[in-house]
């Protein structure tokens, strides 16, 4: 295979370890001739590019070059594909985005709610200018966009960018619940076959089969019910968060038993139960703070020290290698299948053609090509098209400056429904966004 240029953008993040664990445990897939990190935090950046070159020197001597910088020429020129894991206005916006919506009693969440609304509102100018970065520089090159809120970044990206395919926006929270499948089954991640509908953090199996065609949703189903649902995947299943959540899928499945549902729902299904469970004073982005990142960063600072992982463990996870298969198969026109973000045009029957969903796709030299679904049961469908009024509103309110806009979106959103709490939270939400929103005309 023709070794390929990787740029991953967001390189100071603190799941680029990861990734870059995931690279080497998959250099077959995905053979790299050079490999290059960008950010705009040059500091933060340091810190994980010199334990990543300590990593990459003794994992993955086949490298001719890698490199880190804040500089966009240096960083998109000549590359075959882009990995883009953002986060405008790091932890300290997120915390904010958590912290304000549970005030009011609404779920703060990073991607879900009003929080995610922030989120993306400030995700969607610097997702415009890094692709159109990267294409000044780099016109053919694979551009796979994983940066929160998938959904409605997913939908910015479609109206400004509608002519690019070869722009994918890609999540791996259902590789993330299939690891648990796998593990619950003893089976290999990648021998399951999924059946799956819905937006972005927003979607429910139908079935899971093996390559063989055994269908093994049922014993799936009678698992979680009866012996309970746990995260498996590396960097989750020690996050006492995490084991919440896949708590909560078990109580999801049992009252809504047609599918298995995506750890999200959780969110929109049970807003006051999960609002009352969160602590403003020790939010997600706080845990992640004193966490992971913590975590990460010390690992890393062990690993410069030393110049060497001697006592350090360090793997691959889910997450790094969904991207790196997928990648693969783009590349290399592998036409293998993943669940990955798409417009509907007609594969959901009954929803709009408009809306970008999330279903099993085969990816090609050529692009997505998505599995028709067919029609879906009512409930499902009224889920889903309210979720997406609120998607496009949001979008909506991005491209006119609309008060107006975010608030009907605020509104609509099963987390908020209140209008009074919609705009007590807005208000409070552009004053503490000045400078990365765009300024709302009421």
């Amino acid at each position: 295979m023709e070794r390929k240029n990787l740029v991953i953008v967001g390189g100071g993040s603190t799941y680029t370890l990861g990734i870059i664990m995931s690279l080497i445990a998959e250099k077959e897939t995905l053979p790299l001739r050079k490999l290059t990190f960008y950010d705009t935090d040059r500091e933060r950046q340091e810190k994980i590019a010199k334990a990543s070159e300590v990593i990459l020197k003794e994992k993955y001597p086949e490298l001719d070059a890698f490199e880190y910088t804040t500089d966009k020429e240096k960083a998109f020129k000549d590359i075959d594909v882009a990995f883009l894991q953002i986060r405008t206005g790091g932890l300290a916006m997120r915390e904010k985005d958590e912290q304000i919506p549970l005030k009011y009693g609404v779920v703060g969440q990073e991607t879900c709610g009003p929080g995610g609304m922030a989120y993306g509102m400030r995700s969607i100018t610097d997702m415009f200018e890094l692709v159109n970065d990267i294409r000044k520089y780099s016109k053919d090159a694979w551009i796979m966009n994983y940066t929160n809120p998938a959904a409605i970044v997913a939908e910015a990206l479609k109206r400004e960018f509608p002519d690019d395919n070869r722009l994918l926006n890609i999540c791996d929270m259902p590789i993330a619940i299939m690891k648990s499948y796998a593990d619950m089954l003893g089976k290999d991640v990648w021998d399951l076959v999924p059946g799956y509908f819905g937006l972005n953090h927003f979607g429910w199996f139908t079935k899971i089969e093996d390559k063989a065609g055994h269908d093994y949703t049922q014993t799936i189903k009678d698992k979680i019910v009866n012996e309970g649902f746990i995260p498996t995947d590396s960097e989750i299943a020690n996050d006492q968060s995490w084991k919440q959540t896949f708590a909560t899928a078990r109580k999801m499945l049992m009252d809504f038993p047609d599918y298995l549902p995506n750890t999200y729902l959780q969110y929109y299904l049970y807003p006051e139960d999960l609002a009352a469970k969160e602590a403003p004073d020790n939010t997600r982005a706080r845990q992640v703070i004193n966490g992971r990142q913590k975590r990460v960063h010390e690992t890393c600072d062990r690993i410069i020290e030393n110049q060497s992982l001697e006592g350090v463990e360090l793997t691959d996870d889910i997450h790094g290698v969904y991207m790196v298969k997928a990648a693969a198969s783009l590349i290399y026109h592998l036409n293998h299948i993943y669940i990955v973000m798409v417009k509907n045009e007609g594969v959901i029957s009954n929803i709009p053609s408009d809306v970008m969903v999330e279903v099993p796709t085969m990816l090609t030299a050529d692009g997505p090509k998505a599995f028709a679904v067919g029609e879906i049961p009512t409930f499902y469908k009224g889920l889903i098209e309210n979720q997406y009024a609120y998607e496009k509103l949001v979008v909506d309110g991005y491209f006119e400056q609309s008060y107006g806009k975010i608030l009907q979106a605020l509104t609509l959103n099963r987390t908020v429904t209140d209008v009074n709490k919609a705009k007590a939270i807005l208000d409070e939400l552009i004053e503490a966004n000045k400078g990365y929103w765009p300024e709302l005309k009421r």
